[in-house]
């Protein structure tokens, strides 16, 4: 899967949990259903600056 494909899915699919700013960049947690998804925006040029997924494991 392109990593165009996995912010597109993640976006459409996951449930915002958390959001913050910092610095010009948006970090914003997504949950999905056995995983969690922070994706990094660069609020300076509008781009997805990084993208990470971390398991979940019931205590969030």
């Amino acid at each position: 899967m392109t990593n165009q494909s996995q912010y597109e899915m993640v976006v459409k699919e996951g449930r915002i949990i958390n959001e913050t700013h910092k610095d010009g960049l948006k970090f914003v947690l997504y949950e999905m259903s056995s995983f969690s998804v922070e994706i990094v925006y660069n609020m300076n040029d509008n781009k997805i600056a990084s993208l990470s997924a971390f398991q979940n494991n019931g205590n969030l």
